[in-house]
Formats: C-alpha cells, sequence, structure tokens
C-alpha cells in the first residue's frame, strides 16, 4: 500500500474532480485509484524518477483532503493550467497547488544567477528596428494626435455639453494638463481594454482574471461576472513566494492571531512592535549590513529617505533611467541634481570630473557631499548596473553610493541576496542599499540598510518613522518568513533534537530574544534561530533552505531561457540574461492592444503587461514578462509558442543574429541556458 505522503501527490485528471458529477475524494479507496491511475500515466511516458524534492517552501502535508494537490481545481477552470502535462507519480511528492507553484522535478532546469568574472562588465548592446518600423510607429502616432484634435475640434463646437469638463468655466481653469487629457482621451482610451485588468485570487504561476467588456469603447468597463484563469507573466512574485498555502503563510496566519491586523499608528508614536525590531535585525543580516530600517511602503522609502541623506549644498548624480520614487525623493531634498547616461561609465566618470572641479554653480564651493544613485536591476530595461566598474570610480573620486534593489535583491545571485552576491561584491563598499519586500518577498514596504549610524539617523529625520503608519504585523512576519527560508536557520542544541522548530514549545509572552552572536555565521551565512519570533512555525524544509534554493535556480533557469530564446526567435528584447524582468520590443501602438489580446485569447490564457508612454520613451512601446520560480519549463514554452506565432503575425521579429527554430529551441533549452554567451 502506498505511502499516505504518496497518496496526497498524485494528480488525477480534472474531469473526475468537478463537484457536479462526481463526488470528493474523501475516502482511501478513492485516494488509491487515484494514485494508480496517476501512476499509469506517467508511466506511459516513460521510466520513473526514484525521488523528488518538495517544492512547497513549508507546506506541511495533512490528513485533510481539502488542503491537498487533489483539490486545487476550480470550478471555471478546465483550460490545462490546473494539472501538469505530465502527471506526477505516486513516488513524487508535490505539496504545493499547481496553479499557484508549478511541479517540476527535473534538476535539469536549474541554473544559478552569478556573474562571470572570466567575462569583463559588458553593455547589452540595444537593437535598433529597422526604419521601415520606425517609421510606421511616427505615422501611427501622428495619424492618431492628427484625428484626436480634428474629433476635439469639431467636438468643443458641436457638442459643447460633452467638452465641458474640459473646459475653462465660471472662471476656473482646468484640473488636468492639456496633453495628459488628450493622451488618456484619445491614445490610451483606445487600448484601455489592456491596462488595469482586475483580478482576483493569488498571483502566482496562474492568476484569475475578472472578464469584462465595454459597450462605449472603453469609456466604462462592465463586469460580466465569468471569470479566466491564465498563466501570469505579469506579476512581481520572482520566488512564487505569493502563496495561500506554506509556511510563510501560517506564519502570517499566526501573527494576525496573536497581533491583529495593523500596528495602529507611526514607528515613533507607539507602533513599533517587536516584529518590527526583529525584521530590522534580520534584514540587516541578510544584507550583511550593520543595521536596517523598514518601511511601510517601497515608494515611500525613496522619497522620504532621500531627503534624509541630501539637501541644499549637495549633488546627487543620477542614473537616467532611475524610478520615479527616486526623482521625486530627490526633488523633494532640494539637492543640486545631474544625470548621466544610462549606465554609461564613461559618461558618469566625465561628470564625476566636472562637478568636482567646477563646485556649486556661481559660488563655485565644494559640494557638501556627492551621491551616486543607480539601480542593481533596471525594472523597464531588465539591465543590471555595472557596480564593479562604479565602485572603482567611487574609490578614485571619494562619493557615496546608493543602490536601488527593488528588483534585484531576492531574484539575482547565488544566496538571492540582490547585486552584491550577483557580483561577489562585499556589501559594506555600499554605503546606502535600498530595496523593497513587495516583489521577491511576496509581501510589501521597503529597507533601508547601511552601517548603524547612518540608520539611526535616518531613523530620526527620514519622514516615514513620524508619519507614515508602521508596517502591518502579518506583513512583517511575511517578510521574515521568506527571508529566513532563503537564509536557511541556525538551531539551538535544543531545537537540533526536534525535527522542525514548528514542534518546540510556542511562548509569546515572554521577552524579546536577543540574537546569540555565537549561533551567526559569517556573511552569507544563515539565520540565528533566535533572531526569529519564538512562536513562528519552521517546517524543515524552511530551515535547512533546501526550499528556497530550488526556487533561485528555476528562477534563474527561466529568466535565461526565455531571455535567450525570445533572441533565437528572431525578436529584440533589451535587458541582461539573467534578469527576470524581460522587455520584448513592439514599437507601434496598435500592436501593444493586439498583442495582449492575442495572448489573452489563446487557448492557455497569458496575461502580459503591456507598457507604453510616459513610462517608456514614445516609440519604444513593449511588453514586459516578469518571470518566476512558480513556471514551469512548459509554461516558458508555452509564452515562447504564443510569441511565435503572434511574432510572424505582427511583424516583430526584427531582430539580428542567428535564429533557431522554435522546436530546436525547445529541444535544446538546457543547452541554450547554460552557454556563457549567447551568440
Amino acid at each position: 500500500m502506498p505511502s499516505p505522503m504518496a497518496i496526497q501527490s498524485a494528480s488525477p485528471t480534472p474531469s473526475m474532480f468537478r463537484k457536479k458529477s462526481t463526488p470528493a475524494l474523501n475516502t482511501a479507496a478513492s485516494y488509491l485509484s487515484a494514485v494508480s491511475e496517476a501512476d499509469a500515466r506517467a508511466r506511459a511516458h516513460g521510466s520513473t524518477p526514484s525521488s523528488t524534492p518538495a517544492l512547497s517552501l513549508s507546506s506541511s502535508v495533512t490528513s485533510s483532503s481539502e488542503d491537498t494537490v487533489l483539490h486545487e481545481l476550480d470550478d471555471e477552470t478546465d483550460n490545462g493550467l490546473a494539472y501538469p502535462k505530465v502527471p506526477p507519480t505516486s513516488e513524487q511528492i508535490f505539496t504545493t497547488v499547481h496553479t499557484e507553484f508549478g511541479h517540476c522535478a527535473n534538476d535539469a532546469y536549474r541554473h544559478t544567477s552569478q556573474y562571470n568574472t572570466e567575462h569583463p562588465v559588458k553593455s547589452v548592446q540595444e537593437q535598433d528596428p529597422p526604419y521601415y518600423i520606425l517609421l510606421t510607429t511616427y505615422i501611427s502616432y501622428i495619424v492618431v494626435i492628427f484625428f484626436g484634435h480634428l474629433r476635439d475640434f469639431f467636438g468643443k463646437r458641436l457638442k459643447a455639453a460633452e467638452y465641458r469638463h474640459l473646459l475653462a468655466h465660471d472662471g476656473y481653469a482646468a484640473l488636468n494638463s492639456d496633453f495628459d487629457s488628450f493622451y488618456t482621451r484619445r491614445l490610451k482610451l483606445r487600448i484601455d481594454d489592456c491596462f488595469s485588468h482586475p483580478v482576483t485570487g493569488v498571483p502566482g504561476r496562474t492568476i484569475m482574471l475578472l472578464d469584462r467588456h465595454s459597450a462605449n469603447y472603453n469609456k466604462t468597463q462592465i463586469l460580466s461576472g465569468t471569470r479566466t484563469r491564465g498563466l501570469n507573466v505579469s506579476s512581481y512574485n520572482y520566488l512564487g513566494f505569493a502563496q495561500s498555502k506554506g509556511g510563510c503563510t501560517d506564519a502570517s496566519v499566526e501573527c494576525i492571531k496573536r497581533y491583529g491586523l495593523s500596528a495602529c499608528g507611526s514607528r515613533r508614536e507607539g507602533a513599533t512592535l517587536d516584529l518590527h525590531v526583529q525584521g530590522e535585525a534580520l534584514v540587516a543580516r541578510f544584507l550583511g549590513t550593520e543595521d536596517a530600517l523598514i518601511s511601510s511602503m517601497g515608494f515611500a522609502t525613496n522619497s522620504t529617505i532621500i531627503p534624509a541623506l541630501v539637501s541644499k549644498g549637495c549633488l546627487v548624480i543620477s542614473d537616467e533611467l532611475n524610478h520615479a520614487s527616486i526623482r521625486f525623493g530627490v526633488r523633494l531634498s532640494g539637492a543640486n541634481v545631474r544625470m548621466f547616461k544610462h549606465n554609461n561609465m564613461k559618461a558618469l566618470e566625465s561628470l564625476l570630473r566636472e562637478v568636482i572641479s567646477q563646485g556649486q554653480p556661481k559660488t563655485h564651493r565644494p559640494w557638501k557631499k556627492i551621491l551616486v544613485i543607480v539601480e542593481g536591476l533596471y525594472s523597464m530595461e531588465g539591465t543590471l548596473v555595472k557596480l564593479p566598474e562604479i565602485l572603482e570610480l567611487k574609490k578614485k573620486y571619494k562619493f557615496y553610493v546608493f543602490v536601488d534593489e527593488a528588483h534585484s535583491v531576492g531574484a539575482l545571485g547565488p544566496h538571492g541576496r540582490g547585486i552584491c552576491d550577483y557580483y561577489g561584491i562585499n556589501p559594506s563598499q555600499i554605503d546606502i542599499l535600498m530595496g523593497t519586500f513587495t516583489k521577491s518577498f511576496g509581501a510589501a514596504g521597503g529597507y533601508i540598510a547601511g552601517s548603524k549610524q547612518i540608520v539611526d539617523r535616518l531613523r530620526l529625520t527620514g519622514h516615514s518613522g513620524a508619519y507614515a503608519e508602521a508596517m502591518a504585523p502579518p506583513i512583517v512576519t511575511q517578510v521574515i518568513a521568506s527571508m529566513a527560508s532563503l537564509m536557511g536557520i541556525t538551531l539551538s542544541n535544543v531545537e537540533k533534537s526536534s525535527s522542525s522548530r514548528s514542534l518546540l514549545p510556542r511562548h509569546s509572552d515572554g521577552p524579546l530574544q536577543l540574537v546569540n552572536t555565537s549561533e551567526c555565521a559569517a556573511y552569507p551565512g544563515t539565520a540565528a534561530s533566535s533572531a526569529l519570533p519564538p512562536w513562528m512555525p519552521l517546517p524543515q524544509s524552511m530551515c535547512d533552505g533546501s526550499d528556497s534554493s530550488m526556487r533561485l535556480r528555476r528562477l534563474a533557469f527561466n529568466s535565461r531561457y526565455l531571455n535567450r530564446a525570445l533572441r533565437k526567435l528572431g525578436f529584440i528584447t533589451y535587458g541582461h540574461d539573467d534578469s527576470p524582468v524581460i522587455p520584448l520590443l513592439l514599437f507601434n501602438p496598435g500592436k501593444m492592444a493586439v498583442f495582449s489580446r492575442l495572448m489573452r485569447a489563446r487557448a492557455t490564457p497569458i496575461v502580459v503587461v503591456v507598457v507604453a508612454y510616459p513610462a517608456t520613451p514614445l516609440v519604444t512601446s513593449r511588453v514586459r514578462f516578469c518571470l518566476s520560480a512558480s513556471h514551469t519549463k512548459e509554461d516558458i514554452d508555452t509564452i515562447l509558442q504564443a510569441c511565435d506565432e503572434i511574432g510572424d503575425l505582427l511583424d516583430l521579429k526584427q531582430g539580428a543574429g542567428e535564429r533557431w527554430p522554435l522546436h530546436e529551441i525547445m529541444a535544446r533549452a538546457v543547452e541554450l541556458v547554460k552557454m556563457d554567451v549567447c551568440p
């Protein structure tokens, strides 16, 4: 008789679980039948692997049939996304829901995200499309703008009542600017069904769309009441920690029972919990810095901390493609700002020579301080900062470095610790490390990390400490749980005697524990068990870090595979091979809408994000694929098949270089990923 673990790991066909026609499998006989059928189907495809590592962060297998993979199917879902193409056998143990985290037991589909020191750091060469693509793109915008102005001209005279809100009346000027109003009404409105699509459920491997339609040319959208599950390549769930079940979820649920949903105040006004103190200590340990502070919003982390770092008489040197939160924070600070060409170290050095020699405007006095701000991973371009070269310039010109790791922390590096980990750089060489928890950690908020002297000062002078709502307790717990799983946990001698830390007595009313420094390993080592809340349940897969290691390697494989495969198909893409954000250039504004709609209309719907002006330059509209460790190799193949067909239809394959047919790319996926340099 199969073991209980094996029984719960079987994956019967969807038709067996339609609630209207078949009762739930709540008996031992029905489970045994499901296992037998799954084994027969799996063995028909070839030999059975001897063992498979568990894919869940900490999903403990329960005796309840409702908590197993057998009952993951929604009533509305019968499109091939709910179950893997090759069903698992009774010897394979999967405790995650396939729609949230894909079942993949093939160790060949793994890779390590790490910079190859044998190759110099160089910029990604951005390809230009043929001239006729640029010409037709400009003509498309000209035509749309022309007819938009024409409709406004006659509309204001023939339909004055409808345009009254656009005109100055009763002595008041319009609150919105002319061009913003025009662009929204005459350009964006035509493809508005591709933006702000409402969803429900977990943003995991798949996502559930709420179907809608418009009867007035996208002016309003009407929900139809139906839902469609699609393959999700639009969310920032890089490591797949956004799950409805698992160790992080269990810890957050336990936290809600003990702390409630909110701290109900700011950090400096009675809302600093022991969880915040433990979370900040763990973030600093994870990043290899002396101290850290956490904030309840990533955008506000930049916009409220930068004014506390620089002020009038200081100079900020910013990459031209830095995020809006950085630009906003610099404007609030009152400091002078100069920009340099994206990732161009020659332009940066030339600018440094100029500003240091000339000093402040008019007075030519020396700058109080010079702060260079860059991002670890640029989310709209998919490029990585040339951090080693910036640090070489820092030694030469003596400036401070601020690195925004919103998209790189957790997603890059062999240990998932960001751009420093990826390049093998000691984090102490960076003055300020900033990042968010909204991406790789499946939570919300942001952090600032650095020396204790700087962080203590920012706690007092940063506006977020006095005015922003403290991070909610369950969100902090999600951060602690996911970050601790990435690090692995050093158990005490008492805990080592138990098979799991979750089996230890829970005591939530005791004093806050101090971290035992003797338990801490050197960076980038594990976290001490005493650094975590004593009541937090931590299964074995979280303690030993095996699950998170698998997630990091799956994300690295998926990112490298899709990026290189799209280029082999002939598409123009931006970014580095190891970036989980992959922009595919569409250029023409009309192709954005068609691409998005065709992807959603496929037999296996694919949910993508199309991006246009003002987030990008006017003529470089793109679709941005955001990959996750939850995706399987078969999911990437599905995306490639869709892109291949739609690319031929929309004439998107304008890239240079060697091309491979789709079947060859899919067959040689592992070889393609392992190449040092993709020709």
